[in-house]
């Protein structure tokens, strides 16, 4: 793709706050928030399914995550049903790809998570700590409003820690 048709479709905007960079999506983009799509439909929880596939520089697939209760924990309708009780227990989909990959020993140090919403703050400090260098969500999310301001702390601390944000 010629720089000057990249430069001329290159936007920045203000998402909730943040200031957000995106460009015109490529075909890996797409393949890659498909897979991430399809991924979060695993996920049990009934209000909200996210899923994210953490992808090294060769475009290689590292990890995969969704939304859930860590191995092992019964995810009951009980639990699941009831955010006092299934907010302290689930495992958000970032993290799962992100301790998934460390249970099998694989870095993701310089990799790109692509993810079905944007990162949380709990989800943010992870890819910060583990070394990932962008974070792509679709652009049009529909988020409640009780998240706005913890997505908007998100995004500022990933642009702090020079990880790169880009809506597809």
């Amino acid at each position: 793709m010629d720089a000057q048709f990249v430069q001329k479709y290159k936007k920045r905007r203000y998402l909730y706050g943040a200031l957000i960079e995106y460009r015109l999506m490529t075909k890996w983009d797409t393949r890659f928030l498909k897979l991430a799509t399809h991924i979060s439909e695993w996920s049990k929880d009934p209000s909200t399914q996210v899923g994210c596939v953490v992808v090294g520089p060769d475009r290689e697939i590292r990890s995969t995550g969704f939304n859930g209760l860590p191995r092992g924990i019964e995810d009951n309708n009980e639990r699941l049903n009831n955010r006092e009780v299934k907010y302290p227990l689930i495992c958000h989909a970032e993290e799962n790809a992100i301790m998934h990959a460390a249970r099998i020993g694989m870095s993701l140090k310089g990799c790109t998570a692509y993810v079905t919403w944007p990162p949380c703050t709990r989800c943010a400090r992870s890819f910060i700590q583990a070394g990932i260098l962008s974070v792509v969500y679709p652009e049009n999310t529909d988020i409640p409003e009780r998240w706005m301001d913890d997505f908007n702390l998100s995004l500022n601390m990933l642009k702090e820690a020079g990880i790169r944000v880009k809506t597809a």
